[in-house]
């Protein structure tokens, strides 16, 4: 049976796009254009305060005058006009910094969203790729959906690259090792020139994506070809491919990891974070499985999909939770006890300035899977995946909120429009996008050699 992409969910994801972009449009006209412009936004904002950030900025105010009335001292006792000098050079390079964080803030909410929902694609076809090599049997009849979601992965990532580009041409302030003032002034970032620069940045991004996108259009050909063929020629070789593609995945991916999200903060590396972000795009990428495999069947398709199905699902998406948590605590815990200063600062920044978004997504990716999906029984119940997934995704997206806007726009950050808008933007065009795919092509691959074992899918 073919799918029939309903009017209503087309237009609901239009509606999204609509929102999304106004949403990002708004953040964009709103972000000021000079340092005084920023001085006053912050100081509206500091006004406007209440409660325990009133006090905050009043202490920091006080503190301010104090440091004034220590600097004002100092000259007068001292009186050396080469002092404040200096003290107008800081003040204007706190300016300057500030300015850059507040413009950078739309960049880093349009930037999170791009990359949070080309990462989805990107789990699901490691996933498709890892049970085309394995010749597992159970996940056949789920395998147009993989591919109806793989669809999204191209499009996205040239968004990304888009932005990366855009980056490299200085219309932001997202990597800092592209400012060629900032590099000339900081050693350890000079050390690292020979990889991050841009055309090298460039050129590995485009490689990469390359790479994927030739993987999942020679997959998708030979998998709809081995419907209609008489032998399993176009079987073997998806096998073929697929294991060769395994291997160019988990390299490109590490690196991927590194420049396009770890590079933000250049002073900061982990020897973990390809793996930390390879296990929440894949957890993301199975959850979205999930979720459009019930949402097709409440819509009178898939019907030889059972709750066995639904329950492997359900299983790896706590288990890779499970892994996810591990990575995370192992990052954390190591630098954290090591206690090395420009290793520990990633976590005190986040901590201090992040607090919620930083043990909310802590919450919502480990406890919260932890505790509905560790019941075999809910993992067979739809509203329960539903539930369990939604939260994931959310939470997965609050992780890459956490990895990119404190080194992108420091403590200068909230959940508003911008961000709201982006999230928004981006997931009217998923919606779109997938579900356009999956028009495209027969829900069932019939022609593989073990559709009928996965078609009967007992435990």
């Amino acid at each position: 049976m073919n799918y029939t992409f309903p009017a209503r969910l087309k237009i609901f994801s239009i509606v999204l796009m609509a929102v999304g972009f106004f949403g990002l449009a708004y953040g964009f006209l709103a972000a000021p254009k000079t340092v005084a412009e920023a001085q006053a936004m912050v100081a509206d904002a500091h006004h406007g305060g209440h409660g325990e950030e009133a006090a905050h900025d009043s202490h920091a105010t006080t503190a301010d005058s104090h440091q004034e009335a220590k600097h004002e001292d100092a000259h007068a006792a001292e009186g050396h006009s080469s002092d404040e000098a200096a003290h107008g050079e800081e003040h204007n390079d706190h300016g300057e910094h500030l300015l850059h964080q507040l413009q950078n803030r739309p960049w880093a909410a349009l930037y999170v969203a791009a990359f949070f929902f080309m990462m989805i694609p990107l789990g699901v076809l490691a996933f498709y790729a890892i049970n085309r090599a394995a010749q597992a049997g159970w996940s056949i009849v789920l395998f147009r959906v993989m591919e109806g979601i793989t669809g999204y992965l191209v499009p996205g990532a040239l968004i990304v690259f888009v932005i990366l580009l855009l980056s490299g041409l200085h219309f932001n302030h997202l990597f800092i090792w592209m400012d060629a003032d900032v590099v000339a002034h900081d050693p350890l970032i000079q050390g690292k020139t020979s990889y991050l620069n841009v055309p090298f940045f460039l050129g590995r991004a485009l490689f990469f994506i390359s790479g994927w996108g030739l993987y999942r259009y020679f997959s998708r050909k030979f998998s709809l070809a081995q419907d209609q063929a008489t032998d399993f020629s176009n079987h073997k070789k998806n096998f073929r491919i697929s294991a060769a593609f395994l291997v160019f995945y988990i390299v490109t991916e590490s690196i991927m990891s590194w420049d396009w999200v770890m590079s933000i903060d250049p002073h900061w590396f982990s020897t973990l974070f390809g793996w930390y972000v390879f296990a929440s795009m894949f957890v993301t990428g199975i959850t979205t499985i999930a979720l459009v495999t019930i949402y097709l069947k409440s819509k009178g398709y898939l019907e030889f999909v059972n709750d066995n199905h639904i329950h492997d699902l359900g299983k790896f998406m706590f288990g890779i939770s499970v892994f996810w948590t591990y990575l995370w605590f192992s990052q954390f815990m190591l630098i954290w006890y090591s206690n090395i200063p420009e290793e520990v600062t990633y976590f005190i920044t986040r901590i201090e300035d992040y607090n919620l978004p930083f043990f909310g997504m802590l919450a919502m990716n480990f406890i919260f899977p932890l505790l509905i999906l560790m019941n075999s029984d809910y993992k067979r119940t739809n509203y329960f995946i539903v539930m369990a997934g939604i939260v994931i995704v959310l939470g997965h997206y609050l992780d890459i909120f956490n990895m990119i806007m404190p080194s992108a726009v420091g403590d200068q950050w909230f959940i508003g429009i911008p961000e709201i808008g982006g999230f928004l933007f981006f997931l009217g065009l998923f919606l779109f996008v997938v579900f356009k795919e999956l028009t495209k092509a027969p829900l069932l691959a019939s022609g593989d050699p073990y559709i009928e074992e996965s078609k009967r899918f007992v435990y």
